[in-house]
């Protein structure tokens, strides 16, 4: 069965295999994202290149979000936001940006949003490549949250990025920043998608937690449209079982919501 709402999956090393798309692919993902603050260009331009050829094998298009990195640190094992950052986009994301617009990626998601005019600012970058994107906003600085209507306005579709967004702002406050935003973004009729976290504990066990399902429920009753699935798929031990538990879950969710109106990438 297919689902009203969609299936982000970020592609790695565990799922950069042509064989392991496409077993992600008919386990019910619907659009694949490429985190640029790892791998090479080389390894990207491969995945894109097996993400192509098996989407068209499938006879779908699987959209590619290239994800940016932006002003970022790396603290131990994570990264954060670099606050002494002068420029939202940073010299590799201007070559990551060129990367992907010469490998056909289909949208840009911008880290570290803080307002309107950074999204401006990007937009004004690809166009001296050639090519405007579609761009993808993602939520995880409390100036982001300030600003969020007017972000809404000017962007494609929002990511509400949990993991970033809970180093600036209180843990206790996240769900309501989600649902506050999923509404906003539905009366604005763009797409959000709720990244971070999701299905984690499926990195190293073959099933979810019952808090993650019942994560993934409420996220689906709020009205998102998207949910992403990050280290789940690209460095955990159970990439296709996460796809598949995700589907169900999300099915599940929306039997109790009939009436869902879906924005899609």
């Amino acid at each position: 069965m297919n689902s009203q709402a969609q299936i982000v999956a970020t592609i790695g090393p565990a799922t950069g295999d042509k064989n392991i798309i496409r077993k992600i692919i008919n386990g019910g993902v619907d659009a694949v994202r490429l985190n640029s603050s790892w791998g090479t260009y080389e390894e990207h331009a491969g995945y894109i290149k097996n993400i192509k050829e098996t989407s068209k094998e499938a006879g779908r298009h699987i959209p590619i979000i290239l994800d940016l990195s932006g002003p970022r640190i790396q603290d131990i094992n994570s990264h954060k936001f670099d606050i002494e950052a002068i420029e939202i986009i940073t010299p590799k994301d201007l070559a990551d940006l060129k990367f992907g617009v010469e490998q056909g990626v289909d949208y840009v998601a911008m880290s570290f949003v803080g307002s309107a005019g950074d999204i401006e600012r990007l937009r004004a970058e690809m166009k001296k490549l050639g090519k405007v994107l579609p761009v993808i906003a993602k939520i995880e600085r409390e100036s982001a949250v300030r600003n969020i209507d007017e972000i809404i306005q000017v962007s494609e579709a929002i990511m509400i990025a949990r993991g970033d967004l809970g180093s600036e702002v209180p843990l206790e406050q996240i769900p309501f920043i989600q649902k506050d935003i999923t509404e906003k973004c539905k009366r604005a009729g763009k797409p959000v998608i709720i990244a971070t976290q999701i299905i984690e504990s499926m990195m190293k066990n073959p099933v979810p937690t019952r808090a993650e399902i019942t994560d993934i429920a409420c996220a689906i009753l709020d009205g998102a449209d998207i949910l992403m699935l990050s280290e789940e798929t690209t460095i955990g031990q159970y990439p296709i079982e996460s796809v598949v538990m995700m589907k169900k879950a999300i099915l599940e969710a929306e039997k109790h919501a009939p009436n869902m109106q879906i924005n899609k990438l």
